[in-house]
């Protein structure tokens, strides 16, 4: 991994550490999470602080995503996200991927050790490290606990091409993105609404 600027404590969450398939455990063991590529990506870890990066807060806590989401199971380990809160999980072996303004998922074909490698070799392509360079040109670093907001949403269709970046505390973003999906989930294609921050 490349660009790291988190790399989290020694495995202080046991239990959750026990329920990660085998060759996450082995990932964890060398670095219990960390946040690569200036903040594209973050992978969690088996830790009960900070909460922004326990696996557990996320599975199982008051605001996991299965909670949130029609589409997320209670037995998906929600491990990794991207700089805008969109989020890797591991179902049954292989990762997802979770739109989190939609609520949409895609397969992705691999289980983590391949979603590593691809990562590592190809991280481009493997996550849209387009945000954080954009935020990187107006002389901004997203810190460790952070993620960027886009407004618009991506997901929403507007006259005007152009976005605002925003960072702000994970636990923020990710409940605004969980409110934009209840949203969305009630609209109809097509329909055409009217946006207000919420941040």
């Amino acid at each position: 991994m490349k660009d790291i600027t988190y790399i989290g404590e020694p495995v202080s969450d046991a239990a959750t550490f026990k329920l990660l398939p085998f060759d996450m455990q082995s990932f964890m063991l060398q670095n219990n999470g960390l946040v690569a590529y200036y903040g594209a990506l973050h992978i969690r870890g088996c830790c009960k602080e900070p909460l922004w990066h326990s696996i557990r807060e996320t599975w199982d806590g008051p605001n996991a995503f299965w909670r949130n989401y029609r589409n997320v199971k209670r037995s998906d380990l929600p491990f990794a996200e991207d700089a805008v809160g969109n989020q890797f999980l591991m179902r049954r072996g292989e990762v997802i991927f979770l739109d989190a303004e939609t609520g949409e998922i895609q397969p992705l074909g691999v289980n983590f050790s391949g979603f590593i490698e691809g990562v590592q070799r190809f991280p481009d392509k493997a996550l849209d490290l387009g945000p954080v360079g954009q935020f990187m040109e107006y002389g901004a670093l997203l810190q460790p606990g952070e993620l960027l907001a886009i407004y618009p949403p991506v997901c929403v269709k507007s006259e005007d091409e152009s976005f605002e970046l925003t960072r702000m505390p994970t636990e923020v973003r990710l409940h605004s993105l969980a409110h934009l999906y209840k949203q969305i989930i009630k609209l109809k294609p097509g329909q055409q609404i009217r946006l207000r921050k919420d941040y």
